[in-house]
């Protein structure tokens, strides 16, 4: 026999031992232990006979009478509620208990004719057992659930055990270790090393010399002049690309073979200097191994850390939340309490409807924002609706403010396709990720390169990365393809809705501005694009956004041809005249103020994202 069996036993010898408690002749445990524990999953017909035996021996005929009336209708009403609604809530349950010691003390004094001052014991008895029931029922629930430990819930994303957290950590300090190893390899090399001019020398001789009867003497006697010729014939080379006429005349002077010395050399300069642009090649690609070994680690060590189980430390809250979810008439078969690392709760559960019918999981956030005492929301892949069927659910802790989104575009005339790419993105954790990429000229070529930056960022985002990681991927990925050209602006913007806080990364993009009523602030960057070097300047500022705010991210094209000197003022002049608070409607008013200064003509692609936040 389980531990929850014996459990229920204990209960219903509490239930047979409440009729032992007398209050000026009315037993108010009776009803009240008997509607808290019929509202949990165990045996009523057994609990009603404990009942009916306890009173059989603590009380009198005519309280046994009463009560035993009033555990029926509370026993019977309890059980059509739930039939018809599919659940039983703990008001409901009180209501009906106390309902029943009232009607039933008022039949009963009606009945015997006496003093009226007795039904007001009666009422004061019911009000006693409706407050009992909600008091005692969480109780008696808490009760029989504490035996049962959460259990470990399996997700799309897989949460992690202790151990398994040790693993990633050590799988983390392996991948962190191979990066060392390929950062400490040779760095870039722009000359030549002595050992290997010595080593074109004998390629040379070997080639041309070795047929030559003066060998012998051009290269065995210390005082012959080929040595210092031959090195001076290699620097020339080496600097000019071919022998300086000076080095030529020189060693036709001391060789009939002067001629084929020079075009050989010039060969095997060619040679080497392809073999050491791939091997800087090779060592650039090592250096971006060793970046993507480093992100590797890092999103490892993340994830080991990203969420710490807290169902054991806050035993009560989970016990509160499958309360209330049985209330609703959801049976939850595993729970667990998670806390991100910015100190928020995420609850995770397997559940279903224990009578087979569709609740909506809104009410089901409900009850885990009582029993948690935080507002909570469905997780982003949750499912509106539960059923029968065993189904995962997510919730969050809701976020502090939500923001709404806004875009608009315009192609450049004659071109088929817009050069510039953007994103709104939605990440766990509360952030809300803005991105725009404009790629170099316009066209169907842009229009690859900047899909291709915003695909990337976006894949290594949602996979968990930190932002500057994600963004230094892409461009290590843009560089090893290794396209002429391929170069395309970043302009990133990642709020965090609980906090208000954002944060902004630019490589390469135009300024990006925030609009807090008639007060517009620009954020200017002035670095390169990305793919075109390995190593990228990533610029990075943050700022506390307010409610009302709005963040406005521009394409080169839209700041470019205004034809003012400072293009930057200007764009502040137009955002502090703009008024509303629809973000679609204020990015299609910006254009609109553009073409003004282009006289109507769209001489490169322009896209504007307007993002608008406000407290919930």
């Amino acid at each position: 026999m389980d531990k929850r069996k014996w459990k229920e036993i204990a209960l219903y010898g509490i239930a047979a031992l409440a009729a032992k408690v007398e209050f000026a002749g009315c037993y108010p445990l009776i009803p009240g232990v008997f509607a808290a524990i019929c509202l949990e999953e165990v045996n009523r017909t057994l609990l009603l006979i404990f009942g009916i035996f306890g009173m059989a021996l603590f009380t009198s005929v005519q309280a046994m009478a009463k009560y035993t009336m009033v555990l029926l209708i509370t026993g019977v009403v309890i059980k059509l509620v739930e039939w018809a609604y599919k659940n039983c809530r703990t008001y409901v349950g009180a209501g009906t208990a106390g309902a029943s010691v009232l009607l039933l003390t008022i039949a009963g004094e009606l009945m015997l004719v006496r003093n009226r001052t007795v039904i007001w014991m009666g009422v004061l008895e019911s009000v006693l057992v409706y407050t009992m029931v909600l008091v005692l029922s969480p109780v008696v629930h808490r009760f029989l659930e504490d035996h049962l430990l959460p259990l470990p819930v399996r997700s799309s994303v897989e949460q992690t055990a202790p151990e398994h957290g040790e693993k990633l950590q050590t799988y983390a300090r392996s991948f962190s270790g191979l990066s060392k190893i390929f950062s400490q390899m040779e760095s870039f090399k722009s000359d030549f090393e002595p050992e290997e001019m010595g080593k074109m020398q004998q390629e040379i001789t070997g080639k041309i010399c070795i047929s030559c009867d003066q060998c012998a003497i051009c290269w065995q006697e210390e005082t012959s002049p080929m040595y210092e010729l031959f090195f001076r014939l290699f620097h020339s080379i080496e600097n000019r690309g071919s022998a300086e006429e000076e080095v030529h005349r020189e060693l036709a002077g001391c060789c009939p073979y002067s001629d084929s010395i020079v075009e050989e050399a010039v060969g095997i300069f060619e040679k080497a200097r392809l073999n050491l642009a791939w091997y800087n090649r090779l060592l650039e690609n090592r250096g971006i191994i060793a970046e993507q070994l480093d992100a590797m680690a890092y999103i490892m060590e993340d994830c080991a850390r990203e969420y710490r189980d807290v169902s054991q430390q806050e035993a009560r809250m989970v016990s509160s939340v499958k309360y209330r979810l049985k209330e609703r008439g959801i049976q939850v078969k595993e729970i667990h309490l998670y806390q991100r690392h910015n100190e928020k709760l995420s609850l995770q559960l397997r559940a279903a409807s224990k009578w087979g019918n569709c609740v909506p999981v809104k009410e089901l956030a409900k009850a885990a924002s009582q029993g948690l005492r935080r507002e909570m929301v469905p997780g982003k892949y949750t499912r509106s609706l539960i059923g029968k069927e065993e189904t995962f659910l997510t919730f969050e802790e809701d976020t502090l403010f939500h923001v709404l989104q806004g875009v608009a575009r315009l192609t450049k005339d004659h071109a088929q396709v817009s050069g510039d790419s953007f994103s709104f993105l939605d990440l766990e954790g509360g952030e809300c990720v803005m991105a725009l990429s404009d790629g170099m000229g316009s066209g169907i070529n842009a229009c690859k390169e900047s899909e291709m930056v915003i695909e990337l960022i976006e894949k290594f985002l949602e996979s968990g990365f930190q932002k500057e990681t994600a963004i230094r991927m892409m461009n290590s990925a843009m560089v090893i393809q290794g396209e002429d050209g391929m170069f395309s602006t970043v302009d990133l913007a990642s709020l965090d809705l609980y906090t208000g806080m954002c944060e902004f990364y630019k490589i390469g993009a135009s300024a990006t501005f925030i609009k807090r009523g008639e007060e517009v602030e620009c954020i200017s960057s002035a670095s390169l694009p990305a793919g075109i070097f390995h190593q990228i300047e990533i610029e990075q500022s943050r700022r506390q956004l307010q409610d009302g705010d709005f963040v406005v991210l521009l394409s080169d094209g839209v700041l470019d041809y205004l034809k003012v000197p400072v293009p930057e003022e200007t764009m502040r002049e137009i955002l502090e005249t703009l008024e509303g608070n629809n973000p679609g409607q204020m990015a299609k008013q910006i254009l609109e103020q553009i073409l003004l200064f282009t006289a109507g003509k769209v001489p490169d692609d322009m896209t504007v994202l307007v993002t608008g936040i406000w407290k919930k």
